[in-house]
């Protein structure tokens, strides 16, 4: 036996009107029409979701191409500036070149080290040359005078150990090696400041202390009268001078018992 079927009235009636419409559906008819409008209107919403980042995109387009539209301009400028650069540096090389420029060597490329010139020995104006090679100290270490402020003194006096003499000069003065020799040591002290020590033949050895400056560095050969250092007053100084020491084996001598010649 077959199920009823079973319908849906709809009635309608309108406002001022004395009758109303009535319309019969049958169920299973509004269920499909129901089923149908569901489904469109989520077929609907997919296709929005689907095509909204399509929309987007097409909305950036003519931005994207103005954007590369600018770059390309922007490529062009950097490729002419780039053009006038090597037109430039071939000019300069043809007036360099006029102007007898490249009998001057190019300088070092980065990461090249840096030439080093040779020593050079700066004599004193109208005096003569000391001779080159390991000598005794038997010169003054200085172009000037100077004023002797302390001599040397003795451990065991009353007064401190001083193994050596101070020579007022003002700061920068050239300090010369006494003698030949090799650099043994160069750098910094407590007492001294910055100095230099001289190996010397027959075991002497000559200090300078105090200095501003070095000008050597360790295992130099150099000849009597070389500027070894300029005059300061570093370490234990109180004004500029230079500490002027000898030695001979180990053991101090007063530089004034050598009758020093001055240069």
């Amino acid at each position: 036996m077959n199920a009823r079927r079973r319908d849906v009235t709809i009635m309608i009636h309108r406002d001022g009107d004395v009758d109303s419409r009535s319309y019969r559906i049958s169920e299973w008819l509004l269920r499909t029409g129901l089923i149908a409008g569901a489904v469109v209107l989520f077929m609907i919403l997919l296709g929005a979701a689907l095509y909204a980042p399509i929309v987007r995109a097409a909305v950036r387009v003519p931005l994207l191409t103005r954007e590369i539209s600018q770059l390309k301009a922007e490529n062009e400028q950097v490729r002419q500036l780039r053009d006038q650069l090597h037109e430039m540096e071939r000019r300069y090389g043809q007036v360099r070149s006029m102007l007898g420029g490249d009998i001057v060597p190019p300088g070092p490329l980065a990461g090249e080290a840096l030439p080093i010139g040779p020593p050079l020995l700066a004599a004193v104006p109208g005096r003569p040359v000391a001779p080159a090679g390991p000598s005794m100290p038997r010169r003054w270490p200085l172009e000037e005078a100077g004023v002797i402020t302390r001599g040397q003194i003795v451990e065991g006096g009353a007064d401190e150990a001083h193994p050596g003499i101070d020579i007022a000069v003002r700061t920068g003065t050239p300090i010369r090696a006494s003698g030949g020799g090799t650099v043994a040591k160069t750098g910094s002290d407590a007492e001294y400041g910055l100095f230099v020590l001289v190996d010397h033949p027959e075991g002497y050895q000559t200090m300078y202390g105090h200095a501003s400056r070095i000008l050597v560095t360790d295992g130099d050969q150099v000849s009597a009268g070389q500027v070894l250092a300029l005059s300061g007053s570093t370490g234990r100084s109180t004004a500029p001078h230079l500490h002027f020491e000898v030695r001979r084996g180990g053991r101090s001598v007063d530089p004034r018992s050598l009758s020093l010649e001055e240069w």
